[in-house]
């Protein structure tokens, strides 16, 4: 059956299968673990671009899927493009070649998707209308919109020194408040974060973040829940629609600061605007 595009797409990741206690404690090196973690995503603009390397994993009913990307990301253009690679289908079929994506605020592109789209062609789908606002949806979490969930930081601790790539880091733990997160966003991304607000399960998002000497985020991992079927409004895959808690992991890994990034989002007559095969 034939369905919308924005519908079709609603959701990659399940067609597929305040402050720290007493205070803001000073950490080993003498720094404030909860403005540490306010200033990442303004640290990572001023880095200008990096590469980047995420893995999100799924588990629901048993089942443990994972879904991996790699490429590059601007920051202050607030533009990144991944090669986004699904995982086999576990009835066996051929697996899919890597899916390109397009991230840009407001927006997800995204290439090579299959169901009926031409090969040339993109699909842009509005993240301010999906229920998870784009951090899971697409298989990847937009990079700078997860140093961004950090401002809504509660209960932060400093767990301690840890090494990431070869890099010396500090390891931070805590959980985000998505309300607060999306209060604190840029306009640009504040409709996003907000979408986000509503849609999980719970309003608080366990995080782990790793920080280099510069402030810079080298490491940032996420764990988000909600109801099968809910995230993106979409539904495909075992149990949808189920209501079962699906949870979500997603890591984002950033390296090689200030390397090239010049991702060129698509021209209008290079989006697709008819319609594909719901999975």
């Amino acid at each position: 059956m034939a369905a919308p595009v924005g519908a079709g797409l609603a959701c990659l990741v399940l067609a597929t299968a305040g402050c720290s206690p007493g205070g803001a404690a000073a950490d080993d090196a003498g720094g404030d673990p909860h403005q540490a973690l306010q200033q990442a995503a303004d640290e990572l603009v001023q880095a200008g671009t990096a590469r980047a390397r995420t893995s999100m994993e799924m588990a629901s009913g048993g089942t443990r899927v994972t879904i991996r990307g790699a490429g590059t990301y601007d920051f202050v253009r607030r533009v990144g493009e991944l090669r986004v690679q699904l995982p086999q289908d576990p009835a066996g079929v051929e697996r899919q070649g890597p899916i390109t994506e397009m991230l840009a605020p407001g927006a997800l592109y995204m290439k090579n998707r299959g169901a009926g789209v031409p090969a040339d062609k993109w699909v842009r789908i509005d993240t301010t209308t999906l229920s998870d606002g784009n951090l899971v949806t697409g298989g990847a979490t937009d990079p700078l919109t997860a140093a961004e969930l950090l401002r809504g930081a509660r209960s932060v601790e400093y767990v301690g020194p840890a090494e990431v790539d070869g890099v010396a880091v500090r390891h931070y733990r805590g959980v985000v408040d998505l309300a607060r997160a999306a209060e604190l966003a840029p306009k640009e991304n504040r409709a996003v974060l907000r979408a986000a607000a509503k849609g999980f399960t719970k309003d608080t998002v366990p995080f782990d973040a790793y920080l280099d000497d510069e402030g810079r985020l080298r490491k940032i991992r996420h764990e988000f829940s909600f109801a099968n079927g809910q995230a993106g409004g979409g539904s495909s895959g075992a149990g949808a629609g189920s209501g079962k808690a699906v949870a979500v992991m997603s890591t984002t890994w950033l390296d090689a600061f200030g390397t090239k990034a010049a991702a060129k989002l698509p021209e209008s007559g290079d989006i697709y605007a008819g319609k594909i095969a719901q999975r």
